[in-house]
């Protein structure tokens, strides 16, 4: 299983630009890319909430929320399939797959945004299933999606690894009893990964293949 923005893509150019477009049309100041980018990783509606707040944890008022979620959809509808995969991504699911892994991607990015950029990328292909951030009622760092992928693909678990760059995918592999190796690039509201946290540290996801058996 493999996370899709800041694993597979790099995806927050495409999120700022959106971000910001949402918050000018809202008269309100835009943010710094690398602020925006600190708030990737749990979903569009979280990330809202933070680039109007300019907080982690804050709500927002519900009204301007709403003309804001409409506004972000909008804009980042224009742009997402912009996004590139980061260097070796492709050589990387092509190894694995050649290896005889089934291959599954799994995102907090609603389905409306992620298969138009898989698709723009051709990633497609590579992956058995595409679970995201609204396929289920919940979404990482709950275990839900790594469960729901586990059973439709007949794997335990037990026996099953997500990659991804960040705590949030640390937690949900960790709620589910998976494998979870991270990458050092992509978005981790700006701290580097514990390796005690983790099963491995990765360059790159075809580095898996060195620590799988």
């Amino acid at each position: 299983m493999i996370d899709l923005d800041g694993t597979l893509m790099h995806t927050a150019p495409e999120i700022a630009r959106a971000s910001n477009r949402m918050l000018a049309a809202l008269d309100k100041p835009t943010l710094d890319e690398l602020q925006i980018e600190s708030y990737i990783g749990e979903g569009a509606h979280v990330l809202i909430k933070r680039c109007l707040t300019g907080q982690l944890n804050v709500e927002p008022d519900a009204v301007e929320y709403a003309k804001a979620q409409q506004l972000f959809f909008e804009c980042y509808a224009d742009n997402v399939t912009e996004s590139k995969p980061y260097p070796h991504v492709l050589e990387g699911l092509q190894a694995l797959k050649s290896a005889g892994y089934t291959l599954a991607c799994v995102t907090n990015k609603p389905a409306s945004f992620t298969l138009p950029l898989l698709e723009a990328n051709h990633l497609m292909p590579y992956f058995a299933l595409v679970v995201s951030g609204d396929t289920l009622a919940k979404k990482k760092p709950d275990p839900d999606q790594l469960f729901y992928i586990c059973e439709k693909l007949g794997i335990p678990a037990t026996e099953a690894l997500l990659i991804g760059d960040s705590k949030t995918d640390v937690a949900a592999a960790r709620n589910a009893g998976c494998y979870v190796f991270t990458v050092p690039y992509g978005y981790n509201q700006g701290q580097q990964m514990d390796a005690t946290a983790v099963d491995a540290l990765i360059e790159n996801i075809g580095d898996a293949l060195d620590y799988l058996h």
